[in-house]
């Protein structure tokens, strides 16, 4: 009889939960080993916090010269460069500079960082400046100080590689859930598709609506989870990487995509570039689909979204 197997772990900060499906306990538990030990891999070869990691060398030679790096960190940059175009900037790895120096959402925020400092190191934020030659399999920040992170793509990039190992070794049906980021394949034990919640922003343990999804992705950028309240104003933990300022205007937005590094990288602009601009990009994208709830608790959904 097929069961659901769970386990919870901490991984890259955040608290992932791997679902499998199967009727062996045992190798349910060996699937989900494998499937930790991928996302522990991704996050040494990512991480800004270890001396050892790929991303620490190229930002430690920034404005010096050229790292060769894995082919995997290579495309990785490569396609949150994509992303970059196709969003006008509003998704750039490139924002390390600014997010840590200058905003701490652990709620003891008690004023605004002084805005022409953020303009100064605003000059560092240019995923134009991130230069790949892919013959050498190199990366090379241009300017002293740039620092390149993968805070909007990672988690995503993580449980997409988990799941592809997961199902090349048999795992017909699953989730990796990267604290909220997730995607699920096949169906529940019981045979039904699997069923998400949309978290509602003034309530996030109710949710507003429900969906059924199977293989697909599905990530939220919210304002609910990390802020600061300075002066009466909510001040959400996005940043816009063009004003170095946090986004307000909109409380949530959750994107559902069959890929979840796509997903996760997309609920970042979405959530910055305003409402219209992002329906209308997301309506041009193929497979990409979006809600957005706005602070008015204004709902809108891009041209082919069904929710209950």
């Amino acid at each position: 009889m097929l069961k659901e197997f769970k386990r919870a772990q901490r991984l890259m900060g955040n608290a992932f939960e791997i679902t499998v499906v199967g009727d062996d306990e045992k190798k349910a538990h060996q699937h989900i080993d494998v499937a930790i030990r991928e996302i522990q891999r991704i996050e040494q070869l990512l991480t800004t916090f270890s001396e050892e990691s790929q991303t620490h060398l190229i930002n430690q030679n920034a404005g010096i010269q050229p790292v060769k790096v894995d082919l995997e960190v290579f495309e990785l940059i490569e396609r949150s460069l994509k992303i970059s175009n196709i969003t006008d900037g509003y998704f750039d790895i490139s924002y390390g500079g600014i997010d840590k120096s200058f905003w701490n959402f652990d709620r003891e925020m008690q004023q605004l960082p002084n805005p022409e400092l953020i303009l100064e190191h605003l000059k560092l934020v240019n995923y134009k400046n991130i230069h790949l030659d892919r013959e050498n399999q190199t990366v090379f920040l241009k300017e002293k100080g740039m620092r390149i992170g993968f805070g909007g793509i990672g988690k995503g990039y993580a449980a997409e590689m988990a799941k592809r190992l997961l199902q090349k070794g048999g795992v017909r049906s699953g989730i990796v859930n990267a604290s909220g980021d997730l995607t699920a394949w096949g169906h529940q034990a019981n045979g039904k598709p699997w069923t998400i919640g949309i978290a509602d922003p003034d309530n996030v343990k109710q949710p507003f609506s429900y969906m059924t999804i199977t293989d697909r992705a599905v990530a939220t950028s919210g304002n609910y989870e990390k802020f600061a309240v300075i002066n009466g104003k909510k001040y959400s933990h996005t940043i816009n990487p063009k004003s170095g300022m946090p986004v307000s205007g909109v409380k949530s937005v959750t994107i559902f995509c069959p890929n979840a590094e796509i997903a996760d990288a997309m609920a970042t602009p979405v959530s910055i570039m305003g409402i219209e601009a992002a329906l209308h990009l997301v309506n041009q994208i193929n497979h990409l689909e979006c809600i957005i709830i706005d602070e008015q608790n204004q709902i809108y959904s891009s041209q082919n979204i069904n929710f209950k």
